[in-house]
């Protein structure tokens, strides 16, 4: 019972951070620089360096939790 409450917990902490984390991130539009040749900058080279390629892999990282806790939580243990 205790174990339930503790993923219970875990689970919604999960939720909200990954709600804050998706809110967080930029749009992947890359709008009419793709056009000409603009999306092949320097900045998309080494975007998972920056900031925004850890939002993104910590985005992944929670989206596999929260599965993964929902999955626990569903069985009837």
């Amino acid at each position: 019972m205790a174990v339930r409450i503790f993923l219970t917990i875990i689970f919604v902490l999960a939720c909200i951070a990954l709600v804050v984390l998706v809110l967080a991130q930029q749009g992947k539009d890359a709008g009419l620089g793709a056009i000409g040749g603009m999306g092949d900058t320097y900045w998309s080279k080494n975007k998972a360096r920056s900031m925004e390629g850890k939002l993104v892999l910590f985005t992944k990282i929670l989206a596999v939790a929260f599965f993964v806790i929902a999955a626990v939580l569903n069985m009837n243990f």
